[in-house]
């Protein structure tokens, strides 16, 4: 249920425009309908180089067949062709948190990335990529990313373009795991990299953190034509703080803390950071649990590391998994809360440097409870921000949509 353009209180450190403010205008949330049916979940939602929005979702078939489909919507919003497949079957893994990404390159090619079960016995998955020339209406045979065989998992990936017609992947390896995550007794989880170019083979791949968080979501964007990427990192200490590298003249640069959070935890929270970026600037948020409880962050790097940390929600209803969008005239975040049992999408505006907050709007209430309202996906094209979710209607899941603008 949209809940449109309903203010919400601000926390303590949120600092609101003035009457004169670029931002002082009042937010316009308008329905998109998307194209998925009941069954739908774990949304993808990108916009292509031509400014076209480039949706991704599993719908659920017979049995326990998933699909995964994709549409391409006008700037408008509109959906002149009806939904394709590009996979399906028994073996493609559903999970709410780790979800199949979609991207399209400057050739126009659109790529896509999921999980596939190893099956034989074996109780591990692999992240799969496939490539379409044609717009989607045929797909290559699937390639495995990670290539070490092992019964173990591997997931939790993230795209971007490398060039015009090549892609760069991160991804979580258990290859180290021994079948295992690594709090329940093998080995460290990983984060590798690797390129794949337009005949899907394997270029520079590399081992980027030998010790990460085991199941938390990872983000990249494009800087100045160069990746950026963020993921929850584990120190010996069982400090789980967000951590970034920018790749300079083709090397990836030593990891370092978005911000110093200092969250000590013993198990994954499963609640990872997300990343844009326009022009010269990244933008991550993330949610953290240190300094006393549920907290929503975000901070902006201009191209000399990340600047101070701005806290966007705190207390006992943050939910996080959160989502964040940039342009040239704003910031955008979307998170998820729950008070009385009933969950909330909310989405904040801000300044492009992040020091003032425009607005702050319940988007949605949700009729899904817990982990069945998956992840939002937030994308902003200048003229304001489109926003996708997954909600519970007569107990299927359901993907739905806004269009966000400033008024």
């Amino acid at each position: 249920m949209l809940a449109g353009c309903t203010p919400a209180p601000l926390p303590e450190t949120a600092s609101t425009s003035n009457s004169a403010s670029p931002g002082a205008s009042t937010l316009q949330v308008t329905p998109w309908t998307l194209p998925a049916t009941p069954g739908s979940t774990a949304p993808d939602l990108r916009l292509t180089p031509e400014g076209r929005l480039l949706l991704g979702w599993l719908q659920a078939g017979e049995g326990d067949t998933q699909h995964f489909r994709f549409a391409i919507a006008d700037r408008k919003g509109a959906w002149p062709e009806a939904p394709r497949d590009i996979a399906a079957g028994a073996d493609l893994v559903a999970n709410w948190a780790d979800t199949p990404h979609l991207i399209a390159t400057a050739d126009g090619a659109l790529w896509a990335h999921w999980l596939q079960r190893q099956g034989g016995g074996r109780g591990g998955y692999d992240v799969v990529l496939a490539r379409s020339g044609n717009g989607g209406r045929d797909w290559s045979a699937q390639v495995k990313v990670n290539d070490d065989g092992t019964d173990s998992e591997h997931g939790f990936a993230t795209l971007w373009p490398e060039g015009r017609d090549r892609l760069g992947i991160a991804w979580l390896d258990g290859r180290n795991t021994a079948g295992a995550h690594a709090h329940h007794g093998g080995g460290r989880m990983t984060l590798r990299t690797a390129t794949f170019d337009g005949g899907l083979a394997r270029h520079d791949e590399r081992e980027l953190d030998a010790s990460t968080c085991d199941c938390c979501q990872t983000g990249a964007a494009r800087v100045a034509g160069e990746p950026v990427l963020a993921w929850r990192g584990r120190d010996a200490g069982e400090i789980r703080d967000i951590l970034a590298s920018r790749r300079i003249d083709g090397q990836w640069q030593a990891a370092h803390t978005v911000h110093a959070d200092g969250w000590k935890i013993a198990g994954c929270p499963v609640n990872g950071p997300a990343l844009a970026a326009h022009g010269h600037d990244a933008l991550a948020g993330w949610y953290t649990e240190a300094d006393g409880g549920p907290r929503v962050r975000i901070a902006l790097d201009g191209g000399r590391g990340f600047g101070p940390m701005q806290e966007v929600d705190a207390g006992a209803q943050v939910l996080g998994r959160v989502a964040v969008a940039l342009d040239a005239k704003q910031a955008w975040v979307a998170w998820l809360r729950e008070a009385g049992g009933v969950q909330s999408l909310m989405l904040s505006r801000r300044s492009p440097t992040l020091a003032h907050e425009y607005q702050r709007i319940e988007v949605a209430k949700l009729k899904a409870r817990g982990h069945a309202s998956g992840l939002p996906r937030l994308v902003a094209d200048g003229g304001g921000a489109w926003l996708v979710w997954t909600d519970v209607e007569a107990g299927a899941r359901v993907l739905r949509g806004a269009r966000i603008r400033p008024q």
